[in-house]
């Protein structure tokens, strides 16, 4: 139960954290971030404090970008992810960060989530 709470504390923070992005990036986020937490209700303990402590890391550094934004007014999203830090994914994972990617590069194109990628547990 403790855990669950927190999950969804940290689930709120990083939402909130996606209301400053630009509107298709926030859009891309949310979905993003929806369908992890979605797909990770299920998991064990073991895999559920991984995947909450990645996160958290992960909304620590959302937050030390926005510090960087509101003293710099340069936007700035994303962080770098270590070769050590890509090592330990998954392929299915590193597909997903691709995708991702592509989604989030591709120029003068309005970014656009499907419905249809809904996971089910």
């Amino acid at each position: 139960a403790a855990m669950a709470g927190g999950a969804r504390r940290l689930y709120r923070r990083i939402l909130q954290l996606h209301r400053a992005l630009p509107s298709a990036l926030r859009d891309l986020g949310d979905r993003y971030v929806k369908e992890e937490f979605r797909r990770h209700r299920a998991a064990g303990p073991a895999e559920a404090q991984r995947f909450l402590r990645e996160w958290e890391a992960t909304l620590i550094q959302q937050q030390i970008n926005e510090d960087k934004q509101n003293v710099t007014e340069k936007a700035v999203y994303g962080i770098q992810l270590t070769e050590e830090k890509l090592n330990d994914f998954r392929d299915e994972q590193i597909g997903q960060l691709k995708e991702l990617m592509d989604e989030a590069t591709k120029p003068n194109k309005k970014i656009t989530i499907s419905k249809d990628s809904e996971y089910k547990t």
